[in-house]
This record gives structure tokens, sequence and C-alpha cells, in this order.
């Protein structure tokens, strides 16, 4: 009879970091765009999530020529944070940070940024 694994998978969020390598004239800039994105993964222990987020930032791997010629790597640079999504986590939630602010409150709007500047707000849809 054939085993099966009993181990329960849990909920991790891994923060990948890419960048986007520009070749112009054999050289790529020092600044370089980036990404950072984030995933969120089930595993049975942290150590095979972040092998499964390291797997899934290398096969977004790709490259491209742009407008003006230059060659564009865009490349896994690695993993930036690897959180476990535990029971104090909804199941919506995928990332979250636990900082320490002088009075986030009563400082919301030197904080916040405007509602029109946020990403999705700017870009659309």
């Amino acid at each position: 009879m054939p085993k099966t694994s009993s181990a329960k998978t849990v909920r991790f969020s891994a923060k990948l970091l890419f960048q986007f390598r520009i070749v112009d004239d054999g050289k790529p800039g020092v600044m370089r765009m980036c990404e950072e994105r984030i995933v969120v993964l089930r595993a049975e222990t942290a150590r095979k999530a972040l092998t499964m987020a390291k797997q899934r930032g290398k096969r977004a791997e790709h490259r491209y020529r742009n407008d003006h010629g230059g060659m564009v790597h865009f490349e896994f640079v690695g993993i930036l944070d690897l959180l476990h999504l535990g029971i104090e986590c909804d199941e919506d939630e995928v990332w979250y940070d636990i900082t320490q602010r002088k009075l986030p409150m009563e400082r919301a709007a030197a904080i916040l940024p405007p509602e029109r500047v946020l990403s999705a707000i700017r870009n659309g849809p």
C-alpha cells in the first residue's frame, strides 16, 4: 500500500524581488527598476515554502527587446521575506507588517498617501 502524507499544509506569503536589467551598448545600468511581488503558497513547512517561492521566482524570469533595441532581462533577485499566515490572518489576507510608529492616528494625514496616488486608482481600471 502506498504511503500517503499526513502532513498538513499551511499558508505562507513570500515577497519576491525582481529586477529589470537593461543592457544598452553592452552595458547594464547601475540603477534598475525593480518589482516586489507577493505570492501566497501552501506548504508543510517554512523551508518547503521558501523552496517553492524560489522556484516560482526563477520560473518568472524572461527577457525581451525594448523599443530602443536594448535587451531587457527580467531577473529574480531573491526572497525579501516569508510569512506564515497563521490563525491570526483571515483567508483573504496575503501580507502583513507589524511596525512601531509615532502617533499614527494623529499623523494619518502625513503617513497615508492621498487616495488618488494609490496604484490601482492611479493606473486604473
